[in-house]
């Protein structure tokens, strides 16, 4: 027993072996805390979910870890910032979480997942420089906002989906706006459902389907939305789920 005891401390006090087992538990923690995040993210059916998320954690801890790595390995003889690596970490995943908003169309619910991409590789960034504390509050912070809050601002409000067959519907998509923001409706996503898609049966096979979600204060309200955008040019119907 002493022997494999004196073994294993052996092996701890070899710098490289240190090395593994440190990034090893830094890069499993990102991977933890992300997919903690990326699952609400994959249960509310956003274009970048659980894989993704944990993706970009494990990969900005790794460059936080290489970062400090490379300052210790040449500490004194050069001017390296251990920072420098992570500052590109930062301003790089935007081009990641545009990439989300841009797929989702004309829909706006890929703002929230791209600022969840952008938050777990700050995670993934405090981790691999060992500030685990703040790591996991942030988590806590950034679940709570994703899933409690997310209810809270809906709350006492109706929502409801709208199908809207359209000869043209990026442009009815503009006018559709005006009428909700006029009406005092939140409009939560919007986007063009296509002939091909599945599950969308159009009258007219040269026509395409504008889904929007709205969310207003009162069935009043919601019926004026209805019956303005049905009396525009270019509808040739339109249905509620």
């Amino acid at each position: 027993m002493t022997a494999v005891k004196d073994f294993f401390l052996m092996l701890w006090e070899n710098d490289s072996v240190r090395l593994v087992v440190d990034s090893a538990i830094k890069l499993l923690l990102a991977a933890l805390l992300s997919g903690f995040i990326g699952f609400e993210r994959e249960h509310s059916h956003r274009p970048a979910g659980f894989r993704t998320h944990i993706l970009v954690a494990v990969g900005s801890a790794l460059v936080m870890i290489t970062s400090m790595y490379i300052f210790e390995e040449y500490k004194g003889q050069t001017n390296m910032d251990p920072a420098r690596l992570g500052a590109q970490v930062i301003s790089g995943i935007g081009f990641l979480g545009a990439g989300t908003i841009l797929r989702e169309g004309f829909s706006v619910k890929g703002l929230t997942t791209a600022a969840s991409l952008w938050a777990v590789s700050c995670i993934g960034l405090a981790v691999g420089s060992g500030f685990y504390e703040g790591a996991v509050v942030a988590t806590v912070v950034i679940y709570i906002t994703l899933n409690l809050l997310k209810k809270f601002v809906i709350k006492g409000t109706t929502g409801k989906t709208l199908y809207i067959e359209a000869e043209d519907a990026t442009k009815l998509s503009a006018q559709v706006g005006s009428i909700v923001r006029k009406n005092g409706a939140n409009l939560h996503s919007l986007e063009i459902l296509y002939a091909d898609d599945e599950g969308i049966n159009l009258h007219k096979k040269e026509t395409v389907v504008l889904k929007a979600l709205i969310y207003t204060r009162t069935e009043t309200a919601l019926e004026c939305i209805v019956d303005e955008v049905r009396d525009l040019d270019g509808v040739r119907d339109l249905y509620i789920d």
